[in-house]
């Protein structure tokens, strides 16, 4: 009889604490949901008011650690959550009769709620929702009973593994004998501590606190890098956009207070590795990586104010989404061999990122690339974690890589007569070696004079812009959204996508011809000079007035361009000449489309700066070494007489 009654003195203690809880909480009852009367808003509901005794028996029950528990147990075996990063890759499950299996007895959905041991059957109706029934496969839910001892890891707080105490100074996250479980992260008696998430949670969640009770992003361990790096103030961190409810967002009302819970769900996640948040609404067929960047960043109402549409550029040309073989994992080499694609984090880092405010001068990252990984322009195959230059990035792709391709959805490209055995890899097109380049990844290395070349570029509508030609530039200062806002636009910056072919900023022709050396298709026997012209993206630097004079530049040009309609593309290469050639300087990045131009003779293609001639075919005229031009008819064309 004692022991009934200090029993029933302890129920009485903790009701009554309870009671003292619940004046504090949104809701009059502290077991919220759990309680599951028909007033507590669960899915499962009782006529009566059972309180406790849905989940213990006050006399006896199951549990090895004497919860006096009620609930009937699953028996199931789980699928636990795995992911190319995770360190925990050991397969365990929870210790049945205590810990998270426990929880898992309503909420695997495998043993119907109220199957008591003490009662029997406790009749109730409706079921558990969707959200809360997580089946037997948990890939979707944060890891908890893991294999123990816990190993460490840069993103971990170092106390977590080597004391085994969190960095929450509540203490209300805490280890359970050591190890992750539910209650690390819920309290099942009280459904309101966080009285705006609701979520049964063991301290208010926002701001990242409870994550932050685990994870580091300022933990520095040497020779190994920290995902979380940069996350102290970056956009996603500090972000007032006002979030809807329509979302899905999380359950604050701005991104940063959702912090973490604006891209990561700690169950029901569909990716499911690092826990990703799907789009809204539902985008089928698109890779997770870029689902959860699609809520805030496709123009939606969601997000007030709305981030810029970045998916509209999406939908323009642009950068290859993985097509559902190729997709974005974080533990790809940085080095993107075989495996074409591009999805928002290959180049920004959602850890580290902020709006770029201020446009800075190139070749350093923008802020909004910040964190990102890159290769070596020195050598092609160095990572560089973080990179430091913009073009680093680009070279994931454009270096050194296998399995690049030339996709005709970027439209026509040139084939030059100097090239070298990988034409698509731009670190010898750029290299200080080259005999010209655009300067992108040096300063310029030409002694030659540049007098066509502006003070300032030009904005998309002709307007001057800020921006000094000066003597670098980024990648990005021609491959850009068409409506970008740092010259003149309302669209994001950056190459998601344009209406331009190759991802181009602005208009940038290439004549064709039927045959090499014949006429060209794509005339422009008036020659356009404004920014919606045929030369607009190489107008954005260089004065075409100037181009096109007879006395200040290459006498030709005006020829070319304005009786033969030819464009820039025909004669000259826009990244660099890479590779050498005796008969083709490549000097003023001279190197000709072998699909417009042709042999004349039995002579290569050729063309020295020097003495400003050239052999070979084009328009249907042979030009000669000694400057020159017959009728076609007086010369050959490969050796065969015309």
């Amino acid at each position: 009889m004692r022991k009934i009654l200090t029993l029933a003195g302890a129920m009485m203690m903790i009701l009554g604490h309870a009671l003292i809880v619940a004046q504090t909480q949104p809701s009059p009852d502290v077991l919220g949901m759990h309680n599951m009367t028909p007033a507590s808003g669960s899915g499962v509901k009782y006529q009566g008011a059972l309180g406790c005794t849905f989940c213990h028996a006050p006399h006896s029950g199951l549990g090895a650690v004497s919860p006096l528990w009620n609930q009937k147990l699953s028996t199931q075996t789980y699928t636990p959550y795995t992911s190319t990063t995770y360190i925990e890759q050991g397969k365990t499950q929870p210790t049945l009769g205590i810990t998270s299996s426990l929880c898992l007895s309503c909420h695997d959905g495998t043993v119907g709620v109220g199957q008591s041991y003490v009662y029997g059957t406790i009749p109730t109706t409706g079921s558990l929702n969707s959200i809360d029934s997580f089946g037997t496969t948990l890939t979707g839910s944060h890891p908890f009973s893991l294999v123990t001892p816990l190993k460490d890891a840069p993103n971990l707080v170092a106390s977590l593994v080597s004391k085994g105490i969190t960095a929450d100074p509540t203490g209300a996250v805490k280890l359970i004998n050591g190890n992750i479980e539910c209650t690390s992260c819920h309290s099942p008696h009280v459904q309101g501590i966080d009285k705006i998430a609701q979520n049964f949670l063991v301290r208010d969640s926002s701001n990242a606190q409870m994550c932050l009770a685990c994870h580091d992003p300022n933990r520095v361990v040497q020779g190994q890098v920290n995902p979380l790096a940069g996350y102290t103030g970056n956009i996603h961190q500090t972000a007032t956009n006002q979030v809807s409810a329509d979302g899905h967002i999380g359950s604050y009302p701005t991104v940063g207070v959702n912090a973490c819970t604006s891209c990561h769900l700690s169950h029901d996640s569909v990716a499911p590795a690092r826990l990703l948040r799907p789009a809204t609404p539902a985008a089928p067929g698109t890779d997770p990586v870029t689902q959860d960047c699609m809520t805030c960043h496709n123009g939606g109402q969601y997000l007030s104010p709305a981030p810029a549409n970045i998916m509209a550029e999406v939908a323009k040309t642009s950068h290859p989404l993985p097509s559902g073989v190729n997709y974005h994992d974080a533990a790809e080499p940085v080095l993107l061999n075989h495996n074409r694609h591009a999805t928002c984090v290959d180049c920004h880092n959602a850890h580290a990122s902020n709006q770029t405010a201020q446009f800075t001068v190139p070749p350093i990252l923008r802020p909004s690339q910040a964190g990102v990984s890159g290769i070596s322009a020195a050598d092609g195959f160095t990572v560089l974690t973080p990179a430091i230059n913009q073009y680093e990035n680009c070279l994931r792709c454009h270096g050194t890589s296998t399995g690049k391709q030339r996709l005709i959805l970027y439209g026509y490209a040139p084939t030059r007569q100097v090239s070298a055995p990988d034409p698509l890899n731009l670190i010898p097109q750029f290299a200080s070696t080259a005999t010209s380049s655009h300067p992108v990844t040096h300063d310029s290395n030409s002694s030659l004079p540049q007098p066509s070349l502006l003070v300032n570029m030009l904005n998309i509508n002709g307007t001057t812009s800020a921006r000094l030609v000066g003597t670098r530039i980024f990648c990005t200062d021609c491959h850009n959204s068409d409506d970008n806002r740092e010259f003149g636009g309302l669209g994001p910056n950056g190459p998601h996508g344009s209406v331009n072919s190759h991802i181009l900023e602005r208009n940038y022709q290439f004549s064709q011809a039927a045959n090499p050396g014949g006429v060209v298709t794509n005339l422009f026997p008036n020659p356009d000079l404004t920014v919606a012209g045929p030369y607009s993206l190489c107008a954005k630097c260089h004065n075409l007035t100037q181009i096109l004079s007879t006395t200040s530049s290459f006498a030709q040009h005006s020829l070319h361009v304005s009786q033969y309609g030819f464009t820039c593309s025909v004669c000259h290469t826009a990244h660099g000449m890479g590779a050498t050639s005796p008969t083709v300087t490549g000097e003023r990045l001279v190197n000709f489309d072998v699909h417009v131009v042709a042999q004349n003779g039995a002579a290569p293609i050729s063309y020295h700066r020097a003495t400003n001639t050239c052999a070979l075919v084009c328009h249907q005229a042979a030009h000669n070494p000694n400057g020159s031009v017959s009728a076609l008819g007086m010369q050959s064309i490969g050796g065969v007489k015309k």
